[in-house]
């Protein structure tokens, strides 16, 4: 059975290399998940892939259904996920193209179910989120980065904001305060539904702009698409190296 799953965000709607033999529409108590789940073999192992927003990209960040997602996979006896997303960067050393692989998670975001322990069927049930991203799995990331000459930042805070519009410099600056290198909009609740479900979680995230004022101007999409381009390359050089570790 495949125990591996990597979740693909913006800029990774499918995954090159993958040979593909099973495509699952599973139906979840949660609802609808973001897309079907494939799986195949990428670089010699069996993995399960599944696109964050949809394929196309069509969902925004605060529409995805992280509990259905998470939900499928455990169904499908996922017992480790890769996150894959793209982020802007805060600090000086996540600058555009830079791959980041984060320890710690501060949640500004809002009205998102967070918990599948919320309804009268189940006890109230309080994880422990002191390492939110799962240790060992972070070290194997970092360890295969190393394996491929990929430069990447072993450490980082990753701010979750509610999105879909990006933020704006009085908020980039009060993230800077909190302690966050990298803004996105994706990576909670997903990390802490894996972490209720017991699943290992850990994310790469790819740096596609600086953050509101870092820069001079504003952000553009042409920016963030060369950016990503980039990033992904890298961030696909980084798994090949994970997947060959034994």
């Amino acid at each position: 059975m495949t125990n591996l799953a990597i979740i693909g965000g913006t800029g990774l709607t499918q995954l090159g290399g993958l040979k593909i033999s099973k495509r699952d529409n599973l139906v979840t108590p949660y609802g609808t998940p973001s897309a079907e789940f494939i799986t195949g073999e990428l670089y010699g192992k069996e993995v399960v892939f599944l696109a964050r927003h949809g394929n196309p990209h069509r969902i925004a960040p605060h529409k995805i259904n992280y509990c259905a997602n998470i939900w499928g996979l455990k169904q499908l006896g996922i017992e480790s996920i890769i996150a894959v997303a793209a982020v802007g960067g805060i600090t000086n050393a996540m600058a555009p193209a830079h791959i980041a692989i984060p320890d710690q998670v501060i949640d500004y975001t809002y009205g998102r179910k967070q918990t599948f322990f919320e309804d009268d069927d189940f006890p109230v049930t309080h994880i422990d989120f002191t390492f939110p991203y799962h240790p060992k799995l972070r070290a194997a990331l970092i360890a295969a980065a190393g394996r491929a000459g990929v430069s990447i930042s072993n450490t980082a805070t990753y701010g979750c904001t509610q999105g879909p519009r990006l933020e704006s410099i009085a908020e980039i600056n009060r993230m800077e305060q909190d302690g966050c290198d990298l803004v996105g909009m994706t990576g909670m609740p997903e990390a802490a539904l894996a972490k209720e479900l017991g699943i290992d979680y850990a994310a790469i995230s790819v740096v596609a702009n600086w953050a509101a004022g870092k820069s001079e101007g504003e952000i553009t999409m042409a920016e963030i698409e060369h950016n990503l381009h980039l990033g992904m390359a890298k961030a696909g050089n980084l798994l090949q190296s994970f997947m060959a570790l034994d």
